[in-house]
């Protein structure tokens, strides 16, 4: 069942702000969480041998504490079902490539944070996915595919959605703390490829509706090099209601010096939908670049219109791109000397969870990480 995304005064189904529904903070509990079974020649490296052994290992840490949903192919389906436990429940189901965090569904669920979870409801998103671009800077050519996993996802288990296409967004470019704040960037949400007919104003207005928030907070920028025009899950990242992690160096000959300066006086100057100062985390990147090499590029098989890449191309690796489960958060590691310090912050950020570094450059090559191939389901009624 489609629920409208903007509605006339008095009907019964609006949008999540008047409904009354809001995108709880992913620290908050899951019921699950979905994962795409990586494939595409163009982002896979050597038929995705050793992206699928990274992916089965997230996945396995994941189900320890929530369900774990893996979308697959049909051609794909006994290699996964080979490769992954039992635990993990498999999905057919086709998409253009692995990254669900930005095509599956975004989830709102009834009520606040302090709500039982057994008197939510459950409702989920379905954002127009454009490749992170369209026809102006979009990654790929064909994205349709894509462009239907949210419904089909929520269709197959019979969740209630709201349509808010043709707003173009990606799960990636929008990060809360489930108490009316919202963390996006500029860079990425006012690109010419997105919705270059809405002003900055329209946009705020589009997210207050559909994630029900009261605070916007606009950084300028996200990681250097990041192809999906620097989503925010790459640069910063809730932790905790009023605290977040924020993607550091203080190599002030790195470009990404200045890029993490800008979002730094942002924070400092800012406060949270509830009023409060913002205390932020500094997460440094790794200290040596991560970089495609001749060895990755000759296990890529790129399509007519996508995008290629090039030796010594330097790839937005980012230790805040980790995923919050119910009891663990995964982070991702790149067998650099900032893989520990990394993990260590994160331990002081979430003192009740376990840490669990994955050793994750084989993702990164493919453009995004661990973050970027999840998409949490909240703990909620109506879903099955």
């Amino acid at each position: 069942m489609s629920l409208k995304g903007d509605c006339k005064l008095g009907e019964l189904l609006c949008n999540p702000a008047y409904d009354g529904f809001r995108m709880p903070a992913e620290f908050e509990q899951h019921h699950g969480c979905i994962m795409i079974w990586p494939e595409r020649p163009g982002s896979w490296a050597y038929e995705a041998r050793e992206a699928r052994k990274a992916f089965c290992s997230i996945a396995e840490a994941i189900v320890e504490s929530e369900q774990v949903y893996m979308l697959v192919s049909e051609r794909q389906y006994e290699n996964a079902l080979q490769m992954l436990s039992d635990k993990i429940r498999l999905v057919i189901m086709d998409s253009d490539d692995a990254w669900a965090r930005d095509t599956g569904p975004t989830f709102v669920v009834s009520g606040d944070a302090d709500v039982s979870y057994k008197d939510r409801i459950l409702r989920g998103i379905n954002w127009k996915f454009n490749a992170w671009g369209g026809e102006y800077d979009g990654l790929y050519a064909d994205w349709s595919r894509d462009d239907k996993i949210a419904i089909e996802f929520m269709k197959h288990f019979g969740c209630d959605y709201y349509n808010a296409a043709p707003f173009v967004l990606e799960g990636g470019s929008i990060h809360t703390d489930g108490e009316g704040t919202l963390l996006v960037t500029e860079n990425c949400l006012l690109s010419k490829g997105r919705n270059p007919g809405l002003s900055k104003p329209q946009i705020e207005e589009k997210l207050k509706m559909y994630c029900n928030v009261h605070k916007i907070i606009w950084l300028p920028c996200g990681i250097y090099n990041d192809e999906t025009n620097e989503h925010v899950d790459n640069v910063c990242a809730f932790t905790s209601p009023g605290e977040v992690v924020l993607a550091w160096t203080d190599d002030k000959n790195d470009p990404q010096y200045e890029m993490s300066m800008s979002c730094l006086k942002v924070l400092e100057n800012e406060t949270d939908a509830k009023g409060r100062k913002i205390k932020v985390r500094k997460l440094p990147i790794p200290s040596n670049h991560i970089c495609i090499t001749e060895y990755d590029l000759k296990g890529l098989e790129f399509e007519d219109g996508e995008d290629e890449r090039e030796a010594g191309e330097r790839l937005a690796a980012s230790y805040v791109n980790f995923y919050i489960s119910n009891k663990a958060v995964i982070v991702p590691q790149f067998g650099d000397k900032n893989d520990k310090a990394a993990c260590d912050i994160l331990s002081e950020a979430f003192p009740e969870r376990q840490i669990i570094p994955v050793y994750a450059r084989d993702i990164i090559v493919g453009g995004g990480n661990i973050h970027c191939i999840t998409q949490q389901i909240p703990k909620a009624e109506g879903f099955d």
